[in-house]
C-alpha cells in the first residue's frame, strides 16, 4: 500500500498567511463556494494551479442543536477560563504540550512556522496505483473536488485527468492543509479530480487488536454455503447510491418546521417486523426461501439502513 514520504523540514520566513488554509473566492465553475485549499498540483515537472472545494453539501448534512438554559431559554455560552484568573481572551492563550502530568512545554507560533516546508502550497503526486489498492480503512472521510484555479491551468488539468482515466489509475500524494501534512488519494471522476484524505498507517489500529474477541466455531460449512447463496441472490450488479435518503433528517426537519409554525406533527407508526427467534441455520433457510419465492427483499425504503437476512 502506497504512502507519502515526508521530506525534511526546512526553515522559512515567517508568514501568518502560510499558517492556515487559503479561503479563496476565485471565480470558477464552483461559483458561490469557497475553496478549502489552494496551491500547485505537482506531477513530475508538470505544475499547475488548483483549488479544493469540499464535496460535502452542508445544507444536506446533519441538523445541529444549540444548548439552551431551560429556565430562560438563553443560549449557553462556552468561555475560556483559567483556574487561577478566570475568563481570559484569545490573545492570552498559547499552545502547550503536556509531557508529564500537569507539566507543559510551550510552543511559540514562530517555532511552528519554522517547521513548515517551503513547498507546503504544493500537492505532490508520489505514485499511481490501481483503483481499489487503498483499503477503505485508511479513508478519513474528508472529500474534495480539485479544480483549476487559473485559466492557464486548464490544459494541464485536462491532460492529467484524461490520462489517469485512460490508464485506469489513481494517484497517491501529499499536501499540507490547515497546518497539517496529509496523505491524499486523487482519482478521475466525471472529468474532474476527486480528492480524498487518508490517514497515516500509524494512526490506524490494526485488525489483530480486536481479533482475539472473535471465535470461529469448528464446523460452519453448511451455514457458510447457505449464506453464500443468499449473498449471491441479494447482490445488485448496478448500485444507485441516490436511492438512499436520510429519512431521519427529513422527519426531524418536519418536526422543527411544525414547532416553529405552531403545528402538531403526527408521527406514523412503523410496521412491526418479524421478531421470531430461530437458530442461524433456520434463519438462513427461511431467508433463502423468501429469496426463491421472489419476496427476499422488501421494497427498499429511502433510507440508508443495513440489510438484514
Amino acid at each position: 500500500m502506497a504512502t507519502a514520504t515526508r521530506k525534511p523540514a526546512s526553515r522559512r520566513k515567517k508568514s501568518s498567511r502560510s499558517s492556515r488554509a487559503v479561503r479563496s473566492t476565485h471565480a470558477s465553475s464552483a461559483g458561490k463556494y469557497r475553496s478549502s485549499w489552494k496551491g500547485q498540483l505537482s506531477f513530475g515537472l508538470v505544475n499547475f494551479a488548483v483549488e479544493a472545494f469540499n464535496a460535502l453539501d452542508r445544507e444536506q448534512g446533519d441538523i445541529h442543536f444549540h444548548q439552551l438554559h431551560a429556565k430562560c431559554h438563553s443560549r449557553i455560552r462556552y468561555v475560556k477560563v483559567c483556574p487561577k484568573h478566570g475568563e481570559i481572551s484569545q490573545a492570552e492563550i498559547v499552545s502547550g504540550y503536556e509531557y508529564a502530568k500537569g507539566k507543559y512545554v510551550e510552543i511559540e507560533s514562530d517555532e511552528l512556522e519554522a517547521l513548515r516546508e517551503e513547498n507546503q502550497r504544493t500537492l505532490k503526486i508520489d505514485t499511481f496505483v490501481s483503483p481499489g489498492t487503498i483499503d477503505p480503512l485508511y479513508f478519513d472521510g474528508r472529500m474534495y473536488y480539485l479544480v483549476p484555479s487559473e485559466a492557464s491551468a486548464h490544459e494541464a488539468y485536462s491532460v492529467v485527468v484524461t490520462a489517469m482515466a485512460h490508464e485506469d489509475r489513481e494517484a497517491i500524494g501529499h499536501l499540507v492543509m490547515s497546518g497539517k501534512e496529509q496523505i491524499v488519494l486523487l482519482r478521475p471522476l466525471d472529468g474532474l479530480l476527486h480528492l480524498a484524505m487518508l490517514n497515516f498507517h500509524a494512526e490506524i489500529k490494526p485488525p489483530e487488536t480486536f481479533a482475539s474477541g472473535v471465535h470461529k466455531p469448528k464446523s460452519v460449512d453448511r451455514q457458510v454455503k447457505l449464506a453464500q447463496t443468499l449473498i449471491a441472490d441479494w447482490t445488485d450488479e448496478e448500485f444507485d447510491f441516490a436511492k438512499y435518503e436520510n429519512r431521519h433528517r427529513d422527519r426531524l426537519q418536519e418536526l422543527i418546521d411544525a414547532k416553529v409554525h405552531g403545528r402538531e406533527i403526527v408521527v406514523p407508526e412503523e410496521p412491526e417486523e418479524e421478531t421470531e427467534v430461530v437458530n442461524l441455520m433456520e434463519a438462513l433457510k427461511k431467508s433463502l426461501e423468501r429469496a426463491q419465492g421472489g419476496t427476499h427483499r422488501p421494497k427498499r425504503k429511502s433510507s440508508a439502513h443495513k440489510r438484514s437476512a
